[in-house]
C-alpha cells in the first residue's frame, strides 16, 4: 500500500498551480525522453523601445519536460493548455532551465495523460 509522506494544509497552499498554452515544443538533444516546451502563462513584461515608448510584449516561461516518450509526434503538443507549477525554484536539466513542472499521471501499465482543464481557460489561469 502506497502510504505518501503528509504534508500540512499551509504547506499546500505554497503550491502555485497555473493554467500555460502550450507555444513550441523541441527535443532536448542528446535525449530520448526530455522535450523544451515554451508555455504561456499570461506573463507580460515592458520593453522601452528606442523612441522612448513601451511595448508589451509575451514572456513565456521554459518548461523542460520527461514526456517525450509518450509523443511520438511532439507537434501536437503546441496549442495544448495544460496544468502547471509555477512556483518551484528554477532548475537547471542538461543545460536547459526549467521554470516550472507540467501536471501528468501514468500508470504502470503505460497510460499517460497530461492534466488539461476543460473549457476556454486562459493562460494564467490559477487553480484553486
Amino acid at each position: 500500500m502506497y502510504n505518501p509522506p503528509m504534508i500540512t494544509y499551509d504547506e499546500f497552499k505554497k503550491v502555485e498551480i497555473r493554467a500555460g498554452k502550450i507555444l513550441s515544443v523541441e527535443k532536448v538533444p542528446d535525449t530520448d525522453k526530455l522535450l523544451k516546451l515554451s508555455v504561456d502563462f499570461g506573463e507580460k513584461i515592458e520593453n522601452l523601445l528606442p523612441d522612448g515608448t513601451k511595448e508589451v510584449v509575451l514572456k513565456p516561461r521554459q518548461i523542460i519536460s520527461g514526456i517525450a516518450l509518450y509523443f511520438p509526434d511532439i507537434t501536437i503538443l503546441a496549442g495544448k493548455t495544460c496544468m502547471f507549477v509555477t512556483n518551484l525554484e528554477p532548475r537547471t536539466i542538461r543545460g536547459f532551465e526549467s521554470q516550472g513542472m507540467i501536471f501528468a499521471v501514468s500508470t504502470e501499465a503505460g497510460a499517460f495523460s497530461l492534466l488539461e482543464p476543460h473549457g476556454d481557460i486562459p493562460p494564467g489561469t490559477q487553480a484553486g
